[in-house]
């Protein structure tokens, strides 16, 4: 072969390879093609796990070493410490988290809500962006869950023990269903997560990148763990929050308790009742018995969801994928154990409010990273979008901390309060409606006790009133200082502020009574 020959066989031979690999690339089974900087996304959210319940945001509960699963997505990554949500309560949170809004805007305020295909925005805006997108576990939003490439799905609450799952397929939603069973009793947990597993394996798109939501019932009461972890802290004495036991100056003044309770304060209904406590027991002796039993059950049903979170990570980097994958940890919104003497969520107290959120993915978050900006349920969907390289859409109320998951200094202008409102007036444990604004150092609550017509809200009008409390001084929330002449002007300033906020987001609070409204607009102080 002469050289002008040879030549031309190298060149043949080099443009040929570079076809190949050209349509490998591009093409792959789908025929879309991954871009670098698009990495696969698993957001995982439990139901009710309060952020003190996850040993790296050290609480009294750390010692028990909970989670430690978690425990390595905040070393290997970020934990943020300021995250709240903006209606503590399941469905209306995961409708914000769905649709980048408000409550009052999204139109869920309350467990009637539903979220429909057209406002199921995050799955959607994902899909548009070359994701191959899934829902697996806790939907709790109604409608189908149609937005998402495919979907394995809890009928509402769902069973803790082999469930039944709501599933694609021919028929018309909700007709097509799939139960998961074994020997044993198959619980919720893992039951969810080897559908997630399943999945992520025969994924026939996988030149596409990944967004998972993998939502798992548990810890939601009425708390049932697996067989597995029926001993587990059974010979411990789970440490007591100091407010169990001496409520002090929490709550409003001079008027009853609401909420129900670990102890008899609510005879109505307490954990005792949930608990089965001998109801021989008093006093003391019947809070103590329900109080173990309670985070006993709860500590149960995290420890089999920290395990799970450890299957799914054990998988990713199984196949070479979990430094290409942006794992986010959440909740639906704290709880409370015990503190005041508080079961359930649905307070603006720090405990229901808080919501857990640690990010892992070394790319671009470095390990050990601290985000202590306010934040709340509003931003999830804009941050996620923005690590997809996705623009938030105007409609999003929320915005983007992703830059400050990856060390950057909050922007000058970030938000320095959130805003809070719960509208299921005295509903199910006997919480009075109310709204409200935390910033660094203050909680405002405004308790203007009217139902609204919400659905399942009592009819009954309570009084409104007034909460304040200096968080820097008094972090536990063990003293209302609302009438307290040492924060009149505080007092004023947090009014004004929260009426300003409450516009600002869209809501409103015509049709109540509004006691003790704002004085005329005062000199804005500092640090408030």
């Amino acid at each position: 072969m002469n050289a002008e020959l040879s030549n031309r066989f190298r060149r043949w031979i080099g443009l040929s390879l570079s076809i190949v690999f050209f349509l490998l690339f591009f093409c792959g089974t789908g025929g879309v093609a991954r871009s670098a900087d698009q990495p696969n996304i698993l957001y995982i959210m439990s139901d009710d796990h309060a952020a003190h319940a996850i040993g790296a945001y050290g609480s009294r509960l750390a010692e028990l070493d909970p989670t430690p699963t978690l425990d390595r997505l905040a070393k290997e990554g970020a934990i943020a410490t300021n995250v709240f949500c903006t209606n503590s309560i399941c469905t209306p949170s995961r409708a914000t988290i769905m649709t980048g809004q408000y409550s009052h805007v999204n139109g869920v305020t309350t467990l009637s809500g539903t979220i429909a295909e057209p406002q199921q925005h995050l799955p959607r805006l994902m899909g548009e962006a070359g994701y191959e997108t899934a829902m697996v576990g806790k939907w709790h939003l109604k409608a189908e869950p149609a937005a998402f490439d495919f979907y394995t799905v809890l009928p509402g609450q769902g069973s803790y023990f082999n469930p039944v799952f709501r599933v694609n397929g021919p028929n018309p939603w909700p007709k097509n269903t799939y139960q998961v069973s074994g020997y044993d009793s198959k619980h919720s947990s893992d039951a969810i997560t080897g559908v997630s597993l399943k999945w992520l394996k025969n994924r026939k798109q996988k030149d596409r990148p990944f967004f998972l939501m993998h939502h798992f019932k548990a810890p939601h009461d009425n708390f049932e763990n697996a067989e597995r972890y029926d001993w587990l802290y059974s010979d411990i004495e789970i440490p007591e929050p100091a407010s169990l036991w001496e409520r002090e100056k929490h709550g409003p003044l001079g008027l009853e308790q609401y909420g129900t309770s670990v102890g008899l304060r609510n005879t109505r209904r307490n954990m005792g009742h949930h608990m089965f406590v001998d109801p021989a027991l008093t006093g003391d002796d019947y809070k103590r018995e329900a109080y173990q039993r309670y985070l006993k059950k709860f500590l149960r049903c995290v420890r089999g969801v920290d395990d799970n979170v450890a299957r799914l990570l054990a998988h990713l980097e199984e196949t070479g994928e979990l430094d290409n994958t942006v794992v986010i940890y959440s909740a639906d919104q704290g709880f409370m154990l015990g503190e005041h003497d508080y079961i359930d969520k649905r307070w603006m107290y720090e405990e229901s409010l808080r919501m857990p959120f640690l990010v892992r993915y070394p790319e671009s978050v470095p390990a050990g990273t601290r985000v202590e900006s306010i934040i709340n349920n509003v931003d999830f969907a804009p941050t996620i979008l923005d690590f997809a390289g996705v623009e938030k859409p105007e409609f999003m109320q929320g915005r983007s901390f992703k830059s400050q998951l990856e060390g950057e200094a909050a922007p000058a202008d970030w938000p320095d309060a959130t805003y809070y409102r719960y509208w299921m007036h005295m509903a199910h444990h006997d919480n009075p409606a109310h709204f409200g604004i935390r910033t660094a150092n203050y909680k405002l609550i405004y308790f203007y006790g009217q139902p609204l017509d919400a659905p399942g809200a009592a009819k009954t009008v309570t009084e409104p009133y007034w909460e304040l409390y200096n968080l820097r001084e008094d972090p536990h929330e063990m003293r209302n200082v609302i009438a307290d002449p040492v924060y009149s002007d505080v007092v004023q300033e947090l009014k004004t502020r929260l009426f300003e906020l409450q516009q600002e987001v869209g809501d409103s609070s015509e049709g109540l009574e509004i006691v003790n409204p704002p004085q005329a607009s005062t000199e804005r102080l500092s640090g408030n």
